[in-house]
């Protein structure tokens, strides 16, 4: 089962020191885990970018399971789709479909649902 928080503003100042550094990205992305089910791998975020920066070095991603994301705040250029994506954006990606490198305008803030226990891949 997700976990599960009342009423809070992840988006506020006083939890900015909530967010981490995602790995490899020199302090331009950030992640904020919203829920997660520790059983089934699923889980709830949001994924902050800093003006300008683009994922090329990380290249296009893709999973072996379903993710819908949606456009908080802000535009982001997506590379393999040659789309630029706004607030208010929402995708619902089949397993594999390749999205991104990414370039953000402003200040980006993606949430995402991901769907690992969905995984067309048996573990």
């Amino acid at each position: 089962m997700k976990t599960t928080q009342t009423y809070w503003n992840p988006l506020a100042y006083e939890n900015s020191d909530k967010w981490e550094e995602i790995e490899g990205s020199e302090g331009n992305l950030h992640q904020l885990t919203l829920a997660m089910d520790e059983d089934s791998g699923d889980y709830t975020r949001l994924t902050k970018f800093k003006d300008g920066y683009c994922t090329k070095s990380f290249g296009g991603k893709s999973h072996d399971y379903p993710e819908e994301i949606f456009v908080v705040k802000g535009q982001l250029y997506d590379e393999a789709f040659d789309l630029w994506i706004e607030t208010g954006h929402f995708a619902s990606r089949p397993p594999f479909e390749v999205h991104g490198p990414f370039t953000a305008e402003g200040e980006v803030i993606i949430l995402e649902m991901s769907y690992p226990s969905q995984s067309v891949i048996q573990k």
